[in-house]
């Protein structure tokens, strides 16, 4: 399977990077290299994350604070979103 990152996804992960970049550059790069290996490794075992809270999703823990949101859609896992698991999530609707 292929793995793809949305818009949405990539913005999360950008937006965690930075932050984290602004206290240490290193340890950013550290945590990015985490979502990219939990996320290289759904390409071969898309099962292996729980079932997602979102109905037709999938959540895998990358790091400890972090969760990868993602569902499977024939030969593509999609992952959607890249979620601190201190946040509320789903996010509640206004």
């Amino acid at each position: 399977m292929k793995v793809c990152w949305t818009p949405e996804a990539e913005d999360d992960r950008s937006q965690i990077f930075d932050y984290i970049a602004a206290d240490s550059p290193r340890s950013a790069n550290k945590i990015d290299e985490l979502f990219s290996k939990a996320a290289a490794r759904l390409a071969d075992h898309p099962q292996y994350g729980r079932a997602g809270r979102i109905p037709g999703t999938r959540e895998v823990v990358a790091h400890k604070s972090y969760c990868l949101v993602y569902e499977i859609e024939q030969d593509t896992v999609w992952v959607l979103a890249l979620v601190h698991t201190a946040k509320q999530w789903p996010p509640v609707a206004d």
